[in-house]
C-alpha cells in the first residue's frame, strides 16, 4: 500500500481503512480491553438495517424482584411482570478532509506520505472518539431531573471543597488512597468491583504517582529494553492519562467583612477543578455503523500545480449504559459536541410513562462515576 502513488486513481479505499485500522490504537484498545466499551449486536442490526436510521428508541429489559411471600400451604401465590425499558440511541456522524501538493513531494525528493497519513488519520479518529466519549460524560452529568439527579449526585464525588486533613496534616480536596474506593462505593454499593478503568488529567496523576499511589505498567520492545508506558493501575484499575479531561479554572476570592461575623468571607487562592471519569465493564455500548464511503480521494490537477485531497467520515454510537439520548434539543441528523453536552438531551432509561407509572432504572447498575479534585 505504500509504495502505491497517492492520487485519486490509484486510491483503493478498502484497502486504505484496512491499512488505518492496523495502526495501533492505545486509548481505544485499552478502553475495549477494560470492557468499558463493548459490542451490541441489536444497536448494530437496527443501524444497519434501516437505511437513513439515524436514532432508533431500542427495549431494555428489566430485572425481576418483588418481595418474596411466605409459603405456608395457605397463601396465594402472586408473581409480579417485569418491566421493559425504553433507552434512546443516537449515531454521532464526524467527518473530515486533509489536501496535500504534488509539489511537497517533488521537493522532498518523491518521499511518500501514505504511511504518515494513515497513522495520523487514526490518531485523529481516535482524538475524535474520545472527545465525543467526554462530551457524552459532560452530558449525562449535566441532567436535571429528581430521578435523573439521583445518579448526577450519588456518582460524583467533588472533594474540591474538602476541608478536613490526612494524618500527615495534608488537605484531602486532592486525590488520596482512599479517594476511589469511597467514590466507587458511594456511586454502586456492592457493585463497585465492576469499575475497570479511570480516565484522569496529568495533574491528577502526578499527584498520585507522588503519593506512590500509580504504579506504571512497562513493556519490553524488540530489543529487551524495558520501558514505561502511559498506561497505569490505581488501586487495580487501569488508569489512561489525558489532558482532554474536563478542568474549570476557579477564581481567587478575596477576603471580606470582619472575621466572626455572619458575613464574613474567608480568602481563597485560585485553583482549577480536574474531572476524573471512571467507567466499568459495559458502561458503553459501541458500534461502528460506517458511512457509505468512509475514505475518498479527490485530485485538482490545476490547483496549486495539481494537488489531492482525503476525505474521510464516520458514523458510530456510543451509547451509555442505562442512560437514553432523548435528542430533545438537537436540530440535524447527528448530534453536535455541543448537543452531546447538553444534559436535556439525556435521561435516565425508564418505562416511557409518567406521573406514578413511571419507574426509571437503579441508578447503582450503571457503572459511570467521577471524582472531581484540585489534582
Amino acid at each position: 500500500m505504500a509504495g502505491e502513488k497517492f492520487d485519486s486513481k490509484s486510491f483503493n479505499p478498502q484497502a486504505f481503512g484496512a491499512y488505518t485500522e492496523r495502526i495501533p490504537n492505545l486509548k481505544r484498545n485499552e478502553l475495549i480491553k477494560s470492557k468499558a466499551l463493548k459490542g451490541n449486536q441489536d444497536i448494530k442490526r437496527t443501524f444497519n438495517s434501516q437505511t437513513g436510521t439515524v436514532y432508533a428508541v431500542l427495549p431494555m429489559h428489566g430485572l425481576i424482584g418483588g418481595t418474596a411471600q411466605n409459603y405456608d400451604g395457605e397463601t396465594d401465590l402472586e408473581s409480579e411482570g417485569t418491566e421493559t425499558f425504553e433507552r434512546g440511541v443516537v449515531v454521532i456522524g464526524r467527518m473530515k478532509g486533509w489536501t496535500e501538493r504534488d509539489f511537497s513531494e517533488d521537493v522532498t525528493g518523491g518521499v511518500s506520505f501514505m504511511d504518515n497519513v494513515a497513522a495520523q488519520v487514526n490518531d485523529y479518529k481516535a482524538e475524535l472518539d474520545q472527545t465525543t466519549l467526554v462530551k457524552i460524560l459532560e452530558g449525562i452529568f449535566a441532567m436535571t431531573g429528581a430521578e435523573n439527579l439521583k445518579f448526577v449526585q450519588n456518582h460524583t464525588s467533588d472533594i474540591t471543597a474538602e476541608t478536613a486533613t490526612d494524618k500527615d496534616g495534608n488537605v484531602k480536596n486532592v486525590v488520596q488512597a482512599d479517594t476511589l474506593n469511597t467514590a466507587l462505593q458511594k456511586a454502586a454499593g456492592d457493585n463497585k468491583s465492576k469499575f475497570t478503568i479511570a480516565i484522569m488529567h496529568s495533574a491528577v496523576a502526578t499527584n498520585l504517582e507522588n503519593l506512590k499511589l500509580l504504579k506504571y505498567m512497562t513493556q519490553t520492545d524488540a530489543n529487551g529494553v524495558e520501558r514505561d508506558l502511559t498506561l497505569a493501575t490505581w488501586n487495580g484499575r487501569l488508569v489512561l492519562i489525558d489532558d482532554s479531561m474536563p478542568t474549570e479554572a476557579v477564581a481567587a476570592v478575596a477576603e471580606s467583612g470582619t472575621k466572626g461575623s455572619p458575613g464574613y468571607v474567608a480568602p481563597q487562592e485560585a485553583y482549577t477543578k480536574y474531572t476524573t471519569f471512571v467507567l466499568g465493564d459495559g458502561a458503553f455500548d459501541y458500534e461502528d455503523i460506517g458511512a457509505k464511503v468512509p475514505y475518498e480521494m479527490y485530485r485538482d490537477p490545476k490547483k496549486h500545480g495539481g494537488e489531492d485531497t482525503l476525505y474521510m467520515r464516520q458514523r458510530k454510537v456510543f451509547a451509555p449504559y442505562g442512560i437514553s439520548f432523548t435528542k430533545k434539543s438537537m436540530t440535524a441528523k447527528s448530534p453536535t459536541d455541543a448537543e452531546l453536552a447538553n444534559g436535556a438531551n439525556w435521561e435516565l432509561v425508564n418505562n416511557g410513562k409518567s406521573g406514578s407509572a413511571k419507574k426509571t432504572i437503579n441508578h447503582k447498575a450503571i457503572p459511570i462515576a467521577r471524582i472531581i479534585s484540585r489534582g
